[in-house]
């Protein structure tokens, strides 16, 4: 995407938007933010490039209308043991079905006592 620039109360201000998308047979596209001096390094990027992103996810409220920016904080060239695993989800998906916290069986004894029973799991 083209460069945007800008003057805030804060000063001048430069944003490039990069377009990514995830290897795999269903490959996601993702918009990702880079501001000040990162915008200068996502210009330099090539198509076809594999890089490692690490980014901050924040929405905001506005008029009644939520917003939402994928912002970079790091950009690094992808390694050749990375390749096309860099943007792999994490081997364990905290968010996946049964993969929080354990929850105790009823009837098992919380908290010491041996008439504290609870099943709740803190």
């Amino acid at each position: 995407m083209p460069p945007v620039k800008g003057t805030s109360a804060r000063g001048e201000w430069t944003k490039q938007e990069v377009i990514f998308e995830q290897p795999g047979e269903f490959g996601k596209k993702v918009c990702i933010s880079f501001w000040g001096d990162k915008a200068m390094d996502a210009a330099a990027l090539c198509e076809g490039e594999q890089v490692k992103v690490s980014v901050n996810v924040e929405s905001r409220e506005y008029n009644g209308r939520w917003y939402t920016e994928v912002r970079a904080w790091k950009l690094a060239k992808a390694g050749p043991a990375e390749g096309a695993g860099a943007f792999a989800p994490p081997a364990h998906d905290p968010f996946a079905p049964g993969a929080g916290m354990p929850m105790p069986s009823s009837g098992t004894a919380v908290g010491g006592g041996e008439d504290a029973f609870d099943d709740l799991p803190f």
